[in-house]
């Protein structure tokens, strides 16, 4: 449908960022002029702690509106990005944002010039309370922060940074189009319902129609990613970071080896991953299974289809063991509250996000389906980011209340365990159970051993890039196709186009994001399990992780809520539960 054609309880209601157009473009003019403030604190953080406070009141006020306004112009866009009104709100947005950039990049070196006793010995001030773990933040970063002069060169840059990303998301979501499947169209949202037809022919279809589209196009991707992995090593390099991977894991304190410890981890499950495509292959009667068959259900006949409002009651069941306060506050959210824009409208961002800032609702956009399973589980999802977010807003001062993507898989995923056990435990028969049980190893698979397969590709990737050794579509493709093979393992047959999945993945242009799912899920496993075979004092832990935001380094504030994520062994314990799953699962299909 067109965006005109959405009911309007279906969609988010974005009121608490700006009532409309004319009030957001007010906003923007106010926001331009506070931007232009910035200057005029140059040459003065170091006089007195009275300056350096003043400054810092300066930057929480004026970030603290730019969140504001600019999310509005985000999500407005995100819901309609055909819309020429839409596009030219973000433009003028981002266009302010990037002045900004410019007029403050004297500001880090600055406040790095100061002697850092000297800071901490202000910090210690009760108005600076919450600036504090800002500041502390900050003096870390000292060693990657320039001179004024290359802060400012780099700051000019900032418009043309993320061009690459623009542009696929572009591509990918408003000008590429794709065959239909017997009447019916295909759009990314329908794409997963084709994959799980019980009909071979749907999903075939499907899956060669809905690659033509890239394989149409590319070359042309494929110069967009290697554009933005350039990107990545150029920043790296001009911050002083030891490579790009360094650098995308330091704002969090994660050490690499927690990366690479994860792709160690899950090689060493491939026996057991492998064992869940030769049982996908059994059930469907196959000798070797085809890259469509890779996400039909392997349980058909039980009903999955539920309405919006269907699932939002289950939600509501499974989310108990987080209390009434945690319960109510979200299903209200999904309902009256409109986090969430709902449906799928032309111009539509695909898949599905949550945006939570520190002033106005923790939004949700979602592509609904009704007769998908997975729809469900991606409300759930998205809810569990929202709550974090809701917490985290309500708990800290704004200048540290934002917590990491590391963090955020964990809250979301946790949902998603709650979910899966709450349908396991109501299940009324084995044939219902079974289905359940591999929805659950799916969900696993694509979660924790997919996404160590793309952090894998990221790494290589940029690991090529930084020894001089050149990017082509060939080069990704065969990459690409290799760890097709280590992760499948012998029960898959490839086609030509299968190693084209790797021009398609939109966070691939966050260089090193997808990681945080496979850690996200097994820190969620063991803390879920916690939670859901503890008491009050083991709930109360993981509540006071999502209301701790920024304000401790991620790795520290999920040791305070139960699990370790600096060694392996949650990984490993993930993977020993999909094992559990498996087995249990084949035994229940006789297997």
């Amino acid at each position: 449908m067109k965006r005109s054609e959405q009911i309007e309880s279906n969609t988010w209601d974005l009121s608490s960022l700006a009532k409309d157009a004319a009030a957001w473009e007010k906003d923007l003019a106010r926001l331009k002029k506070a931007f232009r403030k910035a200057r005029s604190f140059k040459g003065t953080l170091s006089r007195s702690p009275d300056s350096l406070y003043a400054f810092l009141c300066y930057l929480r006020d004026t970030e603290m509106e730019a969140e504001r306004i600019g999310s509005w112009a985000f999500l407005s866009y995100e819901a309609d990005s055909s819309n020429p009104d839409v596009q030219k709100r973000m433009m003028m947005y981002q266009d302010a944002a990037d002045a900004f950039t410019q007029d403050i990049s004297w500001y880090s070196t600055e406040l790095i010039s100061i002697d850092d006793a000297l800071v901490r010995q202000w910090m210690k001030e009760p108005r600076y309370a919450e600036f504090r773990v800002y500041l502390k933040k900050s003096l870390r970063e000292k060693k990657h922060i320039l001179s004024e002069k290359e802060e400012h060169l780099l700051s000019l840059y900032a418009p043309v940074s993320g061009s690459a990303e623009k542009a696929f998301m572009d591509l990918n979501n408003i000008e590429l189009s794709f065959d239909g499947v017997f009447g019916e169209k295909l759009t990314h949202g329908s794409y997963a319902k084709f994959l799980k037809s019980q009909d071979e022919s749907v999903r075939e279809t499907a899956y060669r129609n809905y690659y033509r589209a890239y394989d149409a196009h590319k070359n042309t991707i494929a110069d967009l990613y290697i554009s933005s992995v350039k990107e990545d090593i150029f920043t790296s390099k001009a911050r002083n970071y030891r490579s790009s991977l360094d650098a995308a894991l330091f704002p969090d304190n994660i050490p690499e080896s927690v990366y690479r410890s994860l792709i160690d981890a899950v090689h060493g499950a491939f026996p057991l991953l492998h064992s869940y495509y030769e049982t996908k292959a059994e059930v469907l009667g196959r000798k070797k299974l085809r890259h469509w068959d890779c996400y039909v259900p392997m349980v058909s006949g039980v009903k999955s289809s539920r309405t919006y409002d269907e699932a939002v009651a289950l939600i509501a069941e499974a989310v108990k063991p987080l209390g009434e306060g945690y319960r109510d506050t979200l299903i209200s959210g999904l309902t009256s509250e409109r986090w969430v824009d709902r449906y799928e409208n032309e111009g539509k961002r695909s898949g599905a996000f949550s945006a939570g800032g520190y002033i106005g609702k923790p939004y949700i956009l979602t592509n609904y389906e009704d007769d998908v399973l997975d729809s469900v589980f991606t409300l759930i999802h998205e809810g569990g980011h929202s709550m974090h977010s809701w917490y985290s807003s309500r708990s800290n001062p704004f200048m540290c209340y934002s917590y990491s993507i590391f963090e955020a898989e964990v809250a979301s995923t946790f949902n998603e365990n709650l979910l899966s056990r709450y349908l396991l435990s109501t299940s009324q028969s084995d044939e219902e159970k079974a289905y359940i049980l591999g929805k659950n190893l799916d969900d696993i698979v694509a979660t924790l051993f997919r996404q160590t397969m793309f952090a894998e590709f990221e790494l290589k990737a940029h690991e090529m890039a930084e020894r001089g050794e050149p990017l082509t579509l060939e080069v990704l493709r065969t990459l690409y196709r290799s760890l097709l093979a280590q992760y499948f393992g012998p029960a898959m047959e490839f086609e030509d186009v299968s190693d084209l999945e790797c021009l398609r993945i939109p966070h691939f242009y966050r260089a090193f994001y997808c990681f945080k799912y496979a850690t996200g899920i097994s820190a969620s496993i063991a803390l879920s399990e916690r939670v859901l075979a503890g008491g009050g004092r083991e709930r109360d832990d993981y509540m006071g992780f999502l209301r701790s935001g920024g304000s401790a380094y991620p790795i520290q504030a999920l040791r305070k809520a139960g699990v370790d994520m600096g060694t392996p062994e949650p990984v490993m314990k993930a993977t020993e539960h999909f094992g559990r799953l498996l087995s249990e699962f084949r035994k229940l299909r006789g297997i």
